[in-house]
């Protein structure tokens, strides 16, 4: 196919770079459009004659087809969760009375379009369950707009607050609420429309126009705040990010009485999270001085180090979340990359070990710090996410809701190894696939990985993950350095000028499947997200001899504008700036656009979405347009582009299943499946 080239020339630094396909940057011209269906046609004609997705997506249907709740809230005496029967384009908010009581709609998010397209993204409730604050987010955008329900008159309030993003709802009674926010558009240049967020107070019954400004800080217009109270709602709190840094600062105040914030801990140095209080002694969970995490106890009128009382220190294992409630330390802690879940009395004296059903991941824990009931959230590989209720007082264990299975778990085995990368560090990888695999390389096997951002690749399920199992497919998860699997300094080390740490542990990963005759390469598919998308499209350009295909899913790929781009800035503490001298050389040394050249390249299946206002399409556009431009070789380099979503949130179950049985198809056909 043959595609318009511009001569554009950056001097990066006195190194000339081209960049010949940067028209494909503005999804909405219409010649790239154009270019747009040309690629459907490719795609359609690849599955054109034997197309074996009407029976995979009749059976991804099958397997989707099961109801999944999320993490249960208790406010006063209701549950609050959101419940997807099985094949509903949304979530529904419900409540329940008890924890057996009669669950009850609040919204349903699959009224809002014909489509399925908009959906609840977050919400909040004020200690009463009065007031039920939440944010609507349209096709898979992450921009939000607050709305307010009064649940005992089932209306909507007059107002709506718009300009929002990942915003949080924190109620101080049932005044209002503060919540942050970006500048209206045309108030600022369209480049800082996400810059300058601000911390607002809403008084309910009010329009957005009278909301006080709480906070700003417009000599810093590039970081984010994140407000919230304390249980006794003495104090309001703000969690500080510049961009993506996990390294937080942490602001306090008494609402109402000082107008101006303490900086307890400014961002930058180490992260911060908020775990409760007793009076003016706060209790954080830190990586300050501790890598794996510790809990300590710091007074407001002495916040210096040096004052700090150690509750819990440092121990082998990191310390992925933890809770304060009922006078004691819920601590879930990462061993290998599996959950383990322990209480410790406020004096930090181990209690107890709370059972897990199987090896798998406790995926979120919530409860109040008056209360004395915890939910855990809990997944594996082989079985849904499911919901545990623990009662702090009786020790009393027991599932809230029920498990589907639409397969036998018991066909399958999950198993953890360790592999060297090229440096000799020891990685983690976890394998799942049928009992009794032979293990003579002829077996398809699908390798994800992300490595980034400080994320843990953790065991969960997917219903399309059992669809590739059944297939006879080999599922493997790199635990990558770059996440945070075993601490910061995990972390530390697959970031800046160490991101090639991540690929090569991905390699590795690779070769070592290979070398142990899981498979070969002509049957390996690589896959990743986001993120994970720029590894998978660094690792081809690196190594395309070792994969038989490719899954580059919402990737970032231009890693000399990705900054240019909505809220790619906020990825610079991360990935580095290639404006800066001394961060262009890597950069540029694992750019996957820059790195396309003349190649036999593996079957590439790229994906993006129109809405996606995260990592935008171009990014996608651009890659798939140098790799066909470049193959040298028989295999197909696809692109799909999905309308009315984005960079996944708030997708629905339909537009999933259609999405993965595209993916699994591509999968079927490259491999003879």
């Amino acid at each position: 196919m043959s595609i318009r080239k511009d001569r554009i020339i950056d001097n990066f630094h006195g190194t000339a770079v081209a960049d010949p396909y940067r028209w494909l940057e503005d999804s909405e011209d219409s010649e790239v459009k154009e270019w747009i269906a040309r690629q459907q046609g490719v795609r359609a004609d690849f599955f054109a004659g034997e197309d074996p997705r009407p029976e995979l997506e009749e059976r991804l249907i099958d397997l989707w087809d099961y109801p999944r709740v999320s993490h249960p809230v208790q406010v006063g005496p209701w549950y609050f969760y959101q419940k997807n029967s099985g094949l509903q384009p949304q979530p529904v908010l419900y409540r329940q009375e008890g924890l057996s009581g009669e669950p009850e709609v609040v919204l349903d998010p699959n009224l809002w379009s014909e489509d399925g397209t908009v959906a609840l993204s977050n919400y909040s409730l004020d200690d009463g369950a009065k007031y039920l604050a939440y944010t609507v987010s349209v096709s898979g955008s992450d921009r939000q707009d607050i709305h307010i329900r009064d649940l005992d008159r089932r209306e909507n309030l007059d107002e709506v607050i718009q300009w929002c993003r990942f915003t949080n709802m924190a109620w101080l009674g049932e005044q209002g609420f503060y919540y942050s926010r970006y500048p209206k558009p045309g108030t600022v240049a369209p480049e800082d429309e996400v810059n300058y967020n601000q911390v607002y107070w809403h008084t309910l019954g009010t329009p957005q126009d009278e909301d006080t400004l709480v906070y700003d800080d417009p000599q810093a217009k590039e970081l984010s705040f994140s407000p919230f109270l304390t249980a006794d709602e003495d104090y309001l709190l703000l969690h500080v990010r510049h961009g993506t840094d996990p390294r937080n600062g942490l602001y306090v105040q008494k609402p109402g009485e000082v107008k101006v914030f303490v900086h307890l801990f400014e961002p930058g140095e180490a992260s911060y999270t908020f775990l409760g209080n007793d009076g003016s002694r706060f209790y954080l969970l830190t990586d300050l001085a501790a890598p794996k995490g510790r809990i300590v106890a710091v007074e407001l009128d002495r916040p210096s180090r040096e004052n700090w009382v150690e509750v819990l220190p440092e121990g082998e294992d990191v310390i992925a979340e933890a809770r304060y409630l009922h006078s004691e330390f819920v601590v879930s802690f990462m061993h290998n990359v599996q959950s383990v879940l322990r209480i410790y009395g406020s004096d930090g004296e181990f209690r107890k070990e709370i059972p897990l059903p199987t090896m798998g991941s406790v995926q979120g824990l919530s409860g109040k710090q008056h209360q004395s009931e915890l939910f855990i959230g809990f997944t594996s590989f082989l079985y849904p996410d499911v919901n545990l209720h623990y009662d702090l007082e009786t020790g009393a264990l027991e599932f809230f809701g029920r498990q589907e299975l639409k397969f036998n778990p018991e066909e399958f085995q999950t198993s953890q190894v360790f592999y060297p990368s090229k440096d000799g560090t020891e990685v983690s990888m976890y394998l799942v696939h049928r009992r009794g695999l032979k293990l003579d390389g002829n077996n398809p096997c699908l390798l994800y990985g992300y490595g980034g951002f400080n994320i843990s690749i953790t065991p969960s399920f997917s219903p399309s993950r059992i669809l590739w199992l059944e297939l006879g497919g080999i599922y493997a998860v790199a635990n990558l350095r770059g996440g945070s699997e075993y601490g910061e300094k995990w972390h530390l080390a697959g970031m800046l000028e160490k991101k090639q740490n991540v690929f090569d542990d991905f390699i590795s990963a690779a070769e070592w499947l290979i070398e142990n005759n899981y498979t070969r390469p002509q049957r390996l598919a690589i896959e990743g997200r986001s993120n994970g998308g720029l590894l998978v499209s660094a690792c081809m350009t690196q190594r395309p001899d070792l994969y038989g295909a490719v899954l580059c899913i919402v990737p970032v790929t231009d890693m000399l504008r990705f900054h240019r781009f909505t809220v790619g800035r906020y990825w610079i503490p991360e990935y580095g700036d290639p404006d800066k001298a001394d961060h262009f050389p890597f950069l540029y040394r694992y750019s996957p656009l820059h790195n396309v050249h003349p190649a036999d390249y593996p079957a590439t299946f790229v994906i993006t979405a129109h809405g996606d206002d995260r990592v935008v399409p171009g990014h996608a556009f651009k890659f798939a347009a140098a790799l066909q431009e470049a193959q040298r070789g028989s295999a197909p380099i696809l692109l799909r582009v999905d309308t009315k979503s984005g960079h996944g949130h708030g997708k629905s179950i339909i537009k999933i299943i259609q999405e993965n049985t595209d993916i699994y198809g591509f999968l079927t056909k490259i491999f003879n499946i």
